[in-house]
C-alpha cells in the first residue's frame, strides 16, 4: 500500500512541474503515543515513526481571504505510521489540509482533516486486545507547527517541528479508545518555480453584518461503549442564531436537539443488567443542549468550534458539556453541507454529516 500511494505521489509531483506556486514536501518523524487512558496502556510498547508526504499550492491573492490569512497554502498529505506493536497495527492516512504563515512565513501552522486506515483494527476473536481502534477505517485529524526556510538551496527548502496526530472512529465502532500521537519531524520541500506569484491587495466589498438564522440536520451511526451492541443512528438538529463579527467570522448561538438510538436501546440495557450504575430503564434517552460557537470564514470552505451544556439530559453519564469541531462547505450562499466531530471533551462521541440552510 505505501508504495502505490508513493507511485500516486510521484506523478502527481511530475504533473506539478512548472506550475506557479506549487510544492511538495517530505517529513519524516518520530514520537510518542500518550498514554491518555489505562486501557491502552498495553499497547504503547515502541516510539511510533512515519512519513508524511504533501502536496501544497499557495493561493495567489486574486480574493480577499487569500490576503487576509497571509496567502496560505491549500493542500493534500497522506501519511504511514509505524507504531512498532503487532496488536496496534500500522496507519495510513490521506488528508485535505491548509497551511497558515506567520513571522514573514518562516513559522507554519498546518491543519488536516481526512480519513485513515488501521491494518489491524479489534476483533473479538483474533485482536481482542486492540481496544484503540473498532474499525478499519476511521476519521482522522493532525496538526503541525514547523520552523520552515524555503529555498536554501536553488528550489529546495527545510523545515522542521511538532507534529500531533488524532486517530479515532467516533465511536462508529467500539472499541474507540483512540490514540494521540506527538512527534519530532523534520523534512525537505522542493518548489517547482524560482518564485511565488502573488497579486497585491486590491480594494473587497464587506459582507453583511446582519443576523443571520440556521436550520441544520445531522447525522450517522455510532455504538455505545458497550462491545457488540450493534450501531444505530442518529439524528442531530440544530437552531442557529449568527453574528457576522467582520468579513472573517460570525459568532453562534444555538440549540441543539439529540435523538441517539445507540443511548436510547443503551439505558434499559445498563438498568437491567448492570444494577450498580443505579439506571432507572424510564430515563429519558433524548437530550437538549444550549451552545456558544464561532464560524471562520475560508472561502466556501469555512470552519465551526461549538462548546454546550446540556440543559436536559437525564442519562448525565457523559458530563454537562459537549464540543463540537466541523467543516462546512457552501454549495450556495444559503445551503451548505456539514461534517463535524462530537465530543464530550477527549471522550469522542459521534461523526456527523448533514446539510444547513442559513435564512
Amino acid at each position: 500500500m505505501t508504495m502505490t500511494y508513493l507511485l500516486l505521489f510521484f506523478f502527481i509531483c511530475l504533473a506539478a512541474i512548472g506550475q506557479e506556486n506549487w510544492n511538495v514536501s517530505l517529513q519524516t518523524y518520530q514520537g510518542a503515543i500518550l498514554p491518555h487512558s489505562k486501557n491502552i496502556s498495553h499497547l504503547i510498547t515502541n516510539k511510533p515513526t512515519g512519513y508524511l508526504f504533501s502536496v501544497n499550492h499557495r493561493v495567489n491573492g486574486s480574493k480577499e481571504w487569500h490576503h487576509t490569512y497571509r496567502f496560505p497554502e491549500i493542500g493534500f498529505s497522506f501519511h504511514t505510521q509505524n507504531n512498532h506493536n503487532e496488536t496496534l497495527g500500522d496507519l495510513y492516512g490521506l488528508y485535505g489540509h491548509y497551511n497558515f504563515y506567520f513571522l514573514n512565513r518562516k513559522l507554519q501552522f498546518r491543519v488536516g482533516q481526512g480519513v485513515a486506515y488501521a491494518t489491524n483494527p479489534y476483533d473479538k476473536e483474533t485482536n481482542f486486545r486492540n481496544v484503540a481502534y473498532g474499525s478499519k477505517w476511521m476519521p482522522s485529524t493532525y496538526f503541525m507547527l514547523s520552523y520552515d526556510q524555503a529555498r536554501i538551496w536553488k528550489n529546495i527548502g527545510f523545515n522542521a517541528g511538532l507534529l500531533f496526530v488524532h486517530h479515532s472512529n467516533a465511536t462508529i465502532k467500539s472499541p474507540n479508545t483512540s490514540t494521540n500521537t506527538v512527534a519530532l519531524n523534520v523534512g525537505v520541500t522542493y518548489h517547482f518555480s524560482d518564485k511565488d506569484e502573488v497579486q497585491r491587495a486590491s480594494s473587497f466589498d464587506n459582507y453583511p453584518q446582519n443576523m443571520r438564522y440556521n436550520l441544520i440536520f445531522r447525522t450517522g451511526i455510532n455504538e455505545s461503549h458497550i462491545i457488540g451492541m450493534g450501531q444505530k443512528p442518529f439524528y442531530h438538529i440544530a437552531a442557529v442564531a449568527e453574528k457576522p463579527l467582520n468579513n472573517y467570522g460570525a459568532a453562534q448561538l444555538g440549540v441543539d436537539l439529540f435523538l441517539s438510538h445507540s443511548l436510547k436501546e443503551l439505558i434499559p440495557f445498563l438498568a437491567t443488567s448492570f444494577p450498580e450504575e443505579n439506571m432507572n430503564k424510564d430515563t429519558d434517552w433524548k437530550r437538549v443542549g444550549l451552545f456558544l460557537g464561532y464560524e471562520w470564514y475560508l472561502n466556501k470552505l469555512t470552519a465551526e468550534g461549538n462548546i454546550g451544556y446540556y440543559v436536559h439530559d437525564e442519562y448525565k453519564n457523559n458530563g454537562s458539556f459537549y464540543q463540537r469541531l466541523g467543516l462546512r462547505y457552501y454549495v450556495t450562499p444559503n445551503i451548505y453541507g456539514v461534517m463535524s466531530l462530537k465530543t464530550h471533551f477527549a471522550k469522542a462521541e459521534a461523526f456527523e454529516v448533514g446539510l444547513g440552510y442559513k435564512l
